[in-house]
């Protein structure tokens, strides 16, 4: 069988989880796209396999742009990780109206811009996408109101596109990391990363990306996905207790277990 190479698309791919995953990738010998905001995607120029570029995930030009030229490159996408966040922590009230708009643009319409531009890209490929969604779309999470609220649209985003999706044989999924020892929480101290610490690294987290990818090939065609049944992955055991409970719990208990455990606010049945 000859060697047909995969490739990914990732944003906020300059640091964290997202370098870490493209790093991964091109160890396996994947083609991949490491397109951020940022000009620190520089580590991955001249490495073997690595397609730089900018991206504003907020500009639907900046996308479509980028998604064509990392295709014409590449031959093609067949998964996107739409991995670049933002967060604040902090009392939904101490946060100015565009450090909250900042937070929807770039966790929410940064994430259905690269589903909608993406699409024709994975229908060729019939690939797969992946979001980075969050424990704290679990429960709203105090001190992360706004956060919280975008990771429980990006969780409704990817269930409801795993449906409409099926038809062109393309997977989607969900990552849900808890707290991970990324830039996105420097300076960031609330009850929830004390009581529960921040145990994850970046590392960990690309790992929990990897591990969902279901694309590839089998006797060099394309095959089709497995079962979509599994839609939402937790990464490491906090995400997974706290995830398979709110599951099977009554949803008062839910919420009196996530009070305890991310506010020091009276919390009642």
């Amino acid at each position: 069988m000859n060697q047909i190479k995969r490739t990914a698309f990732i944003t906020g791919a300059a640091q964290g989880i997202g370098r870490r995953t493209a790093e991964l990738l091109l160890d396996r010998g994947w083609t991949v796209g490491v397109y951020d905001i940022s000009d620190d995607v520089a580590w991955a120029e001249g490495r073997p396999g690595a397609v730089t570029g900018h991206l504003d995930v907020r500009d639907a030009e900046e996308w479509r742009e980028a998604l064509k030229s990392f295709a014409e490159v590449a031959g093609g996408i067949d998964v996107l990780v739409n991995n670049a966040g933002v967060l604040y922590g902090g009392p939904f009230e101490d946060a100015g109206t565009d450090v909250d708009e900042r937070i929807i643009d770039v966790n929410v319409k940064g994430v259905a811009l690269g589903a909608k531009l993406g699409l024709p890209h994975l229908k060729k490929s019939r690939g797969q996408m992946i979001n980075l969604a969050s424990a704290s779309a679990i429960y709203g999470t105090p001190d992360m109101a706004m956060y919280s609220a975008s990771k429980f649209a990006v969780r409704g985003l990817t269930e409801a596109l795993d449906y409409e999706w099926r038809p062109h044989g393309i997977r989607v999924a969900a990552v849900w990391p808890l707290y991970a020892d990324t830039g996105m929480l420097d300076g960031v101290a609330t009850t929830g990363t004390s009581r529960l610490g921040i145990r994850l690294t970046a590392d960990d987290v690309a790992k929990g990306v990897i591990d969902c990818i279901d694309v590839g090939y089998e006797d060099g065609e394309r095959r089709t996905p497995r079962s979509p049944a599994k839609v939402h992955f937790p990464v490491g055991l906090q995400a997974k207790v706290l995830f398979a409970t709110s599951h099977m719990s009554p949803a008062f208990l839910t919420r009196f277990v996530n009070g305890k455990l991310t506010t020091k606010r009276k919390i009642g049945f």
